[in-house]
């Protein structure tokens, strides 16, 4: 092999060697900006912006607690309902902030010799936003029916994801043997995280025939929409 030959394989030898060096570099850099962008547009949360509605409704159920203090009557304005960090292996903060809605119902039981009847009637209504990064407590309000006024009236708390509940989406109530004790209550929707039944005070006193009591006013102000 000639001087010249050596040379030039010298030089397609190192050109090739070069080029190699380049792509694994290039590699490297696009692996870390690839992490860096990830990291970057989570910044270490969890990613829910293209959640369904039934995601969501997963994760509020998991959020979600109903407080009962020992002793307290059922409904009863120590009762509370609080939306905080998700009981999940996954506990991290939402990227993406729910928008919530806390809902309170009540059910009047109408019982007649030949048949029972639950009428729901939406009292109240809070909108929050939740992303597990702290906790949110909404109180049961001051005006449910309780004691003597509310004997056939029970209360039904909901909390779901997105805009109120639309008409079709109300929830479906049968009443069962005992005026809402055995009731069993159904969304027509996937967006209802958790909810809570409460019957009344003492569904005993519902016999049949019995007229119901509509609950007295509290003169309580215009509730808030926004509130907490």
């Amino acid at each position: 092999m000639t001087i010249e030959e050596t040379m030039h394989t010298t030089r397609t030898r190192l050109r090739r060697g070069a080029l190699t060096a380049c792509s694994a570099a290039l590699a490297l850099l696009t692996a870390g900006c690839s992490k860096a962008s990830e990291t970057t547009q989570t910044g270490g949360c969890r990613a829910d912006g293209a959640w369904s509605a039934r995601q969501k409704a997963a994760w509020l159920r998991s959020a979600v607690s109903f407080r009962t203090p020992e002793g307290a009557a059922a409904p009863d304005v120590r009762l509370s309902v609080v939306v905080g960090a998700p009981r999940s292996a996954d506990a991290r903060r939402l990227c993406l902030p729910l928008e919530v809605q806390v809902e309170f119902w009540t059910l009047t039981t109408t019982t007649t010799t030949t048949s029972t009847r639950t009428d729901s009637s939406s009292v109240r209504r809070y909108r929050l936003t939740a992303d597990g990064g702290r906790s949110r407590t909404v109180g049961f309000p001051g005006g449910l029916p309780t004691g003597r006024e509310g004997v056939c009236v029970g209360v039904l708390a909901a909390v779901y994801a997105g805009e109120p509940l639309t008409g079709r989406e109300l929830p479906r109530v049968t009443p069962g043997p005992s005026a809402d004790a055995d009731a069993s209550v159904r969304f027509v929707t996937d967006r209802v995280g958790a909810y809570r039944l409460f019957p009344p005070p003492d569904p005993a006193r519902c016999a049949p025939g019995r007229s119901v009591v509509s609950p007295s006013s509290t003169g309580e102000p215009g509730w808030d929409p926004f509130h907490p």
